[in-house]
């Protein structure tokens, strides 16, 4: 299925383009769709191109010696991925699978190049993105650091959080039990059992297919280990 142009223009790296090369461009791509946990880039395969996520969620993972899944960060709606392999020309160093039914396609290779490092925009957009992964993975480090379980998925959830258009801290589509579990190396019985404990002190409840933190300094102190079931 072709992509539109108003699809292109809603994009990252794609929003500062003119139309005539969007038009261009559109005619080259075509969309494909993902089930849930189908795998989307596998880890040491050649670059694919850029990625472009239209519509659900998809989510970076690897792989410990041992066989355990370890989630290292989510791709959200409108943005892209797999810019590193187009940088260096090296293997795609991690998996991309799909957490939600989801729409993405993929820029070719050399267009994805000349996309990339076509104008100072371009090349703003791409620096930023890998801005923005170095410091999740910073901080995605410190909460693997934290010596509980209990804490690790705390950490998570309030580095999850945003505000709305009302004001209210929320997590939007919030993961899965699961997908929380693989990121913070704990089991997914232990993430249902915290979150019953902060819905439990009212800290958080669900609305619709978000999490309102109705108490977000507790949250943080959930974090730090001054709230745990045993105080």
């Amino acid at each position: 299925m072709p992509i539109l142009i108003p699809i292109l223009q809603g994009l990252r790296l794609f929003d500062s383009l003119p139309v005539a090369q969007l038009t261009t461009l559109a005619q080259t791509l075509s969309e494909r769709r993902v089930e849930r946990r189908e795998v989307v880039v596998k880890r040491g395969e050649s670059a694919l191109g850029l990625g472009f996520l239209i519509e659900g969620r998809l989510q970076t993972v690897d792989f410990t010696l041992d066989g355990r899944e370890v989630g290292l960060d989510f791709i959200e709606e409108g943005d892209f991925f797999g810019e590193l392999p187009l940088i260096d020309r090296q293997s795609a160093p991690e998996y991309v699978i799909a957490v939600a039914p989801s729409r993405v396609f993929f820029v070719d290779p050399d267009r994805a190049r000349q996309l990339m490092f076509s104008s100072p925009a371009a090349a703003e957009a791409i620096s930023l993105r890998l801005a923005q992964r170095l410091r999740r993975a910073s901080r995605q480090r410190a909460v693997l650091a934290l010596p509980s379980s209990f804490q690790r998925v705390c950490a998570q959830l309030a580095l999850l959080t945003q505000k709305n258009g009302q004001g209210q801290v929320v997590i939007a589509l919030p993961p899965t039990h699961q997908e929380i579990a693989i990121m913070v190396n704990t089991s997914r019985e232990t993430v249902t059992r915290t979150l019953q404990f902060l819905q439990g002190l009212k800290v958080l409840a669900r609305d619709g297919n978000a999490l309102v933190v109705h108490q977000p300094d507790t949250l943080q102190e959930a974090a730090d280990g001054k709230v745990s079931p045993t105080k």
